[in-house]
């Protein structure tokens, strides 16, 4: 019998660049082969396709030289024997072994992320405009921001903020902005303002112009006036209120 008898090895779809996702569970070893962005999206709570981002759908406890763990044995530990769950479940309780340069690439998709959400949402207290993005991410680099490309931004930002603060004013808030904007104007951003914040106090005028309060993260202030400014040829009004 050949040496390889009783093992699969795991060729149906494998990338170059996938990366084993393990788990150790009770002495056991769970492997899956999967690519390396689908594990960061995975854990950032963002759907994903998973049977289209592994590279086989066989779980293994040791990927590489293609050792399958049979059906009976998966369903006594993960309660199914359904391999993309399983792969799901391995990759959000175990770990990636990536390359050193796979981490790199994986750190600078997060870190462009992080610098992203903040930009969005964080303002400058002492004058109550966003923060630019470059300059987020100048104060990153001073206070040597670790950024982990296996958890979610979400989770890690009240870290960073913790050591921007020293560098630069800043704060997660939101802002309420007075809208008016003549009638005509309306269906064209009515869906562009819901996407963006929170509606309230909406009115129609006497002139037929429609009026609401807005209620947005601090950071899309100058995205929200340039939106307006497009949509309307500059017939919009928008102001800051308490």
């Amino acid at each position: 019998m050949s040496k390889d008898a009783g093992r699969e090895r795991p060729a149906r779809r494998e990338a170059d660049d996938a990366v084993v996702a393990r788990w150790d569970h009770e002495g056991s070893r769970f492997e899956v082969l999967v690519d390396p962005m689908a594990v960061q999206e995975i854990r950032d709570g963002k759907p994903v396709e998973l049977r289209e981002r592994l590279s086989s759908e066989h779980i293994y406890k040791d990927a590489r030289k293609g050792d399958k763990i049979s059906e009976e044995y998966l369903q006594k530990v993960f309660h199914t024997s359904d391999p993309i769950e399983i792969a799901r479940q391995i990759i959000l309780k175990g770990e990636a072994q990536v390359t050193t340069e796979q981490r790199h690439q994986l750190q600078a998709a997060k870190r462009r992320q992080i610098v992203a959400l903040i930009a969005r949402n964080a303002m400058n207290p002492q004058t109550g405009a966003p923060h630019p993005p470059a300059r987020i991410e100048a104060a990153m680099e001073e206070a040597k921001v670790h950024v982990d490309p296996f958890r979610s931004a979400d989770s890690q930002i009240q870290d960073i903020l913790t050591k921007l603060r020293p560098l630069l004013p800043i704060r997660f808030d939101t802002v309420k902005m007075k809208l008016r904007v003549p009638g005509q104007y309306y269906p064209r951003v009515i869906g562009e303002l819901k996407g963006m914040g929170k509606l309230s106090e909406e009115a129609w005028g006497s002139d037929g112009s429609w009026s609401a309060v807005l209620e947005i993260p601090a950071g899309v202030q100058t995205e929200l006036l340039e939106k307006l400014n497009a949509r309307t040829k500059g017939a919009a009004e928008a102001a800051r209120v308490k």
